[in-house]
């Protein structure tokens, strides 16, 4: 992938790496199966933020580290802030933000499901644009059978991909949902065999990176407006994104690569 920068998370939970205009987030507590970690939230929440004014992240991943995309909660309580009661609602909120920083965030967001993501794991996962699972992940509701209702905006990001009355079904049926089945219900976008899943997000992640990302922020925009917006407000906005992309040096790099019949070159390198 070239030159990597590691980007500073001040903790060992997390790593944030930036390679080939690709930003890759891990949760890094593969001993817990990547369970959530109060040290996780504000390194991330910070990275998303700077990640959105640099030129230089064309998108952002989202992964685990070992077997586990993510187990959720630490129902063991090692991830919880000193002091603070489990599931206080003020912090749980607070940490839930953090599924809709990715959901909103300005670029192109990806979910590398290397493992199972469960809870929590789930919702963050399904919070991202876009998501692509080794064949042996499975995303695992989980709130059910510990006598919970759900948190991190699960409900609300199952709703919005496979609409309310499936949605209350799986969450209510608590059943694992294999890779297969994912990709199925449109939760995932891509199933990869386990041994070529590394290379396989790289490779989805430098493709999206490399191609026209002001573009992709408009479209973005434009579908987050379809599920919020009635057409007579909707279009208005859109145009007007479509007039700008017209006038950015990516739509100018497209229309000249398209005379002279080669691939555009959208991000060239520095230097």
């Amino acid at each position: 992938m070239g030159v990597v920068e590691a980007w500073p998370t001040g903790t060992d939970v997390v790593r944030v790496e930036i390679a080939a205009r690709v930003a890759v987030v891990t949760f890094n507590r593969p001993e817990r199966r990547n369970a959530l970690h109060h040290e996780m939230f504000e390194p991330i929440t910070r990275a998303l933020a700077e990640f959105a004014e640099r030129d230089d992240v064309g998108c952002i991943v989202l992964t685990g580290a070992g077997s586990a995309f993510c187990a959720g909660g630490d129902v063991t309580g090692e991830g919880i802030r000193p002091g603070v009661k489990p599931h206080d609602t003020a912090d749980l909120l607070g940490d839930a933000q953090l599924g809709r920083s990715l959901h909103e965030h300005p670029k192109l967001t990806i979910a590398a499901l290397n493992g199972a993501a469960v809870g929590a794991g789930m919702a963050l996962a399904l919070a991202c644009d876009l998501r692509i699972a080794a064949h042996s992940a499975r995303l695992v509701g989980g709130w059910a059978r510990l006598g919970f209702s759900g948190d991190f905006g699960g409900a609300w990001y199952l709703t919005q991909l496979v609409g309310p009355a499936r949605a209350l079904e799986l969450l209510v049926g608590d059943r694992p949902i294999d890779a297969d089945a994912a990709f199925d219900l449109g939760l995932v976008h891509r199933v990869v065999p386990d041994a070529e899943f590394p290379d396989a997000w790289r490779a989805w992640g430098r493709a999206l990176a490399d191609g026209p990302t002001s573009a992709f922020t408009g479209m973005k925009a434009n579908v987050h407006d379809a599920l919020r917006l009635p057409l007579a407000e909707a279009l208005p906005r859109e145009t007007v994104r479509m007039v700008e992309s017209a006038q950015t040096r990516e739509h100018r790099e497209a229309r000249r690569a398209w005379m002279e019949k080669r691939p555009p070159v959208f991000h060239p390198p520095a230097g």
